[in-house]
């Protein structure tokens, strides 16, 4: 998570204890009137759902659970869960019900073969909590199983979502009397009754803590079983035996291997239409209610209840009459497809006309239908419309060939025309087209408008078109389970369609799509957003062609460094053991701090409710303090440095090799336009946006990214690009006077701050200054301040702010002012208008509040560097490049830095161009400045 944004939470659910505790929440079953199914657990459960997406507002949710079969811990202990009982007969059909409705939501569910959905959880909080990218993101388990007691941390707690309570740690030990690392061993001489796991006999939960508690660990109650009196000790001795074996059961196992990145937890797209059909087919009409509450515009109230309006929800499941709505009526006042004019385009003399009349249009909205999923599909025909209420559908695949035109003869006259950048074409989710066309041999061209873009910008929470129509347009677009069967079902594929029941479908698309541009166009230019939008819209083209150029990888420098770095971790490992005076297990916390603290008698730093902390700050500051000795501060100095060798092994070098484009040799990721609040762009599969730059080692990884034969890579970025955002959105005179002429900013406010001449600053004074400069424009407080400066307490830190402050008054004013625009308004803007909500401003939490005056501060200032400008300068590169038949190709964009690839004869004139283009994308009171390096490899342009 890049610096100054919000602190984001994950939220895991224990997908099956949830919907067993649904199933039984609701005395006397309910059934559906319409399908006569039971309903009750699918009921509770969406009720559930709903709660946690419109009250918590969650960014990211997982569900996880359990796949038939035998699971490791089977193979362990054949009698494991041998006496649960199977579930009541109609328990499976509504469990399937909500593996259908949570997917409606948008929430992945994740399962893996052989383990068990609270082994699923494990694994994927140990992700979180092991990837330093996501830092301060927290983990709310939405379960209250008591095995998952032992995940608990400062950053890991459990939310009975039904009471709104926590337990976090502190609470554990209130309560039980026990620590997150003890739980194992309470579980493990209790037993489990339910997984038929057998305990000591007479030990139940409180006497269970209470030995854990006063022993550490059930090897402490074995070792002390002569202090055990009476029956009790008797009972573990007899138990001692099947001890070691119970506590491998009941421990998580967090290395499940499975493929899902955390970046595939963010909520997708929520299918509004499909769950309102869901909702009335199963008679849950005030669950609608909510449904409505949480897609609507984040800027926009609910519109008012009409008499006799279905938005008076009665208190009875179903209305007055007991009769369910029918899922598939349309609304009163709505439109249908049948509404339009839609038809297919089969025969030559009408692709002609077709061709005219696209080249005549203003605008053009293109949607494409494909066999399967994916970017590397095949096309199975188009679909346009240039006036609203009409469009056509041109196939290329179907069960009946001979009665429409070939892919050859559709795609060669229609090329000139999708390729025409004069010729503009909107569309949703038009990146996904591009890719499309792309695999058919056809560039796309002229994009001009995003309908999932908009929405996006406009604060919509459901982008989905048949959303967008139902919301916008009052028109209620085909589901597409009507052409290929339901999900879950054996679907077919849309080649197998006939062509009068796919041509409405598909032309309906592009209809629709034609109408939201008409109909959102307006709307962001009544909200300030028009100039954003002339950047955003194009830049989808931008993005796809970037993703689509990829990066070449050289495998065998990922390999060579892998297996350096491996050897190093190997010496480093003995080096560690040998000053320890003993083995142990790196990678366990515990374990390292009873080396640190209790072997080798080391000052701890901060604790945490488990004890004294071995985070990275803690070890950086013990393998530097001078009143300790060049022995002992050489464990946590080289377990420094272990860590960050094994993180770059583990998250990089080899998530790297594994990325790789077998048919090119390159890396193809995914860039996400919106993906973070401050509008700056985000990356996955993999993510590139996190490649190390901080230390040497870290930063020999960009020596695999390199050009192709013949070729060299251009990297360019800003200067300073926040601060000199900073100084023109402030107007500060002293900021923008240095700029202006040039100097080290640094150097500059270092002498403002410090009362000196400039040549007169010392390397140390210019080091504070710097971290200053940029910890401002994150709202850096006067600890976080200190943290970041050698020898600097929280009272100097404090003083340093305050006369920054002083000498910057421009700044300060300019600070104040997002602070108060956040507070009048609820958000803020960026240069071009975009807009951030910043809930947080408004807390009674004085911590939270604190947070919302520095999202505001960040926003305005990250947004417009990283979200506004570096956009901006992409799409018009992108444009020169076209205009001008440029040889050079955008590869990558990280935060503000582009990297382009160019033959090597003319990587020099281009690399000019590039300046000359990012240095005037926008023009601002301070200059902008860009840096330029070129080279083979990335670290080498770099």
């Amino acid at each position: 998570m890049a610096a100054g944004e919000s602190t984001d939470t994950i939220y895991l659910i224990d997908g099956h204890a949830q919907i067993y505790r649904a199933y039984f929440a609701i005395r006397g079953g309910m059934s559906s009137p319409v399908t006569g199914e039971p309903t009750q657990a699918v009921f509770a459960f969406a009720g559930m759902l709903l709660k946690l997406l419109v009250e918590h507002k969650p960014h990211a949710v997982v569900m996880a659970i359990d796949l038939p079969g035998k699971t490791f811990r089977d193979e362990m202990y054949s009698e494991y869960k041998a006496n649960r009982e199977p579930p009541p007969d109609d328990f499976f059909p509504q469990e399937q019900r909500i593996f259908e409705m949570t997917r409606l939501f948008g929430i992945p569910i994740v399962g893996v073969e052989g383990a068990e959905a609270d082994d699923v959880i494990a694994t994927l909080t140990q992700r979180v909590l092991d990837d330093a990218d996501h830092g301060d993101m927290q983990v709310r388990i939405v379960s209250r199983d008591k095995d998952l007691e032992q995940l608990l941390t400062p950053r890991v707690c459990m939310f009975d979502i039904h009471k709104d309570e926590t337990i976090d740690v502190a609470r554990l030990e209130e309560e039980k009397g026990i620590r997150p690392d003890q739980v194992v061993d309470v579980l493990a001489l209790m037993g489990d009754k339910v997984d038929n796991i057998p305990g000591v006999e007479g030990v139940g939960p409180k006497t269970a803590a209470k030995l854990i508690s006063e022993f550490g660990s059930v090897t402490g109650v074995l070792a002390n079983i002569d202090k055990i009196k009476g029956k009790r000790g008797q009972n573990i001795a007899a138990a001692a035996d099947r001890l070691p074996l119970n506590l491998r059961l009941v421990e998580l196992k967090r290395d499940v291997e499975m493929d899902f990145d955390l970046a595939d937890a963010q909520i997708g797209a929520i299918d509004a239409t499909a769950l309102r059909q869901f909702f009335q087919a199963l008679g849950f009409r005030r669950h609608i209610r909510d449904l409505d509450e949480l897609v609507k515009p984040a800027d926009t109230d609910p519109p008012a209840a009409q008499p006799g309006s279905d938005d008076l929800f009665p208190e009875s499941l179903y209305g007055d009459d007991g009769e369910p709505a029918d899922p598939e009526q349309v609304p009163a006042g709505f439109t249908t497809a049948e509404s339009y004019d839609y038809r297919a385009i089969t025969t030559r003399k009408a692709l002609d006309e077709l061709f005219n009349d696209l080249c005549a249009a203003p605008l053009v909205s293109v949607d494409t239908e494909t066999i399967g999923l994916g970017r590397r599909v095949r096309l199975c025909g188009l679909s346009f419309s240039w006036r609203t209420g009409a469009g056509v559908y041109v196939p290329i695949v179907s069960p009946y060939p001979d009665r429409h035109l070939d892919e050859r003869t559709v795609l060669d006259v229609l090329r000139s025309v999708l390729e025409d950048e004069t010729v503009s074409k909107c569309g949703h989710n038009l990146k996904y087209d591009v890719h499309v066309l792309r695999h058919a041999g056809i560039n796309l061209r002229g994009v001009a408008f995003d309908s999932m873009i908009a929405c996006q910008l406009l604060g919509y929470a459901s982008r989905g078109l048949d959303h967008m129509a139902e919301t916008l347009l009052q028109h209620k677009m085909a589901p597409i389970s009507r052409l290929i069967g339901q999900r879950g079902s054996e679907q077919a594929t849309m080649d197998q369609i006939p062509l009068d029941q796919i041509t409405p479908y598909a032309a309906e698309d592009a209809d629709i799509t034609l109408r939201l541009y008409e109909k959102l166009s307006p709307m962001l230019a009544e909200k300030g957003m028009a100039a954003l939008a002339a950047v955003e819209m194009p830049l989808v083209e931008v993005l796809a062609d970037m993703e689509c150029n990829g990066i070449r990888i050289d495998p065998d420098e990922l390999l060579r460094q892998k297996n350096d770095l491996a050897g190093r971790i190997d010496v480093l490992r003995g080096q560690i053991f040998e000053a320890a005076g003993g083995e142990f297990n790196l990678d366990s916390p515990k374990q390292l701090a009873e080396v640190l603290f209790k072997k080798l008698g080391l000052p701890t730093g901060k604790r945490t409710k488990t004890g004294a902390s071995t985070d990275a700050e803690v070890l950086e500051k013990l393998a530097k303090r001078e009143d300790l000795t060049p022995q002992q501060t050489l464990v946590p100095r080289l377990i420094v440095e272990y860590r960050r060798f094994a993180k770059l092994v583990n998250t990089y070098l080899g998530r790297l090799h594994s990325s790789v484009y077998k048919d090119d040799g390159r890396i193809h990721a995914s860039f996400q336009q919106l993906g973070a609040a401050t509008g700056r762009l985000s990356s996955g599969a993999p993510n590139l946006q996190n490649i190390p730059v901080r230390t040497e080692v870290g930063r020999q990884i960009r020596k695999a990214f390199v050009a192709e034969p013949g070729h060299l890579l251009i990297c360019a970025d800003y200067s300073q690009i926040e601060l000199r955002i900073l100084a023109h959105l402030s107007q500060d005179p002293g900021l923008t006077e240095a700029f202006n002429n040039d100097r080290d900013i640094h150097a500059a406010v270092a002498a403002q701050v410090y009362s000196v001449a400039l040549d007169k600053v010392t390397v140390a004074q210019r080091n504070a200054a710097k971290v200053i400069n940029f910890g401002i424009i994150y709202g850096v407080t006067p600890y976080g301040l200190a943290r970041r400066i050698d020898g600097l307490d929280e009272t100097g830190a404090k003083v340093l702010i305050a006369d920054y402050r002083k000498r910057f008054s421009g700044i300060d004013r300019f600070m104040h002012h997002c602070v108060d625009e956040a507070l009048e308004t609820g958000g803020v803007r960026t240069m071009l208008g975009r807009r951030r909500q910043i809930p947080q401003i408004q807390s009674r939490s004085p911590a939270t509040r604190s947070l919302g005056e520095r999202l505001a501060i960040n926003t305005v200032v990250q947004g417009s560097a990283t979200g506004d400008l570096i956009k901006t300068a992409m799409v018009n590169l992108y444009r020169r490049i076209h205009r001008d038949r440029l040889p050079m190709k955008m590869l990558v964009q990280i935060h503000d830095e582009l990297l382009l690839e160019s033959p090597r004869g003319a990587a020099k004139d281009q690399a000019e161009i590039v300046r000359e283009e990012m240095e005037s994308a926008m023009k601002l009171s301070v200059p902008l400045k860009v840096d330029i390096g070129i080279g083979p490899d990335w670290l080498s342009a770099k």
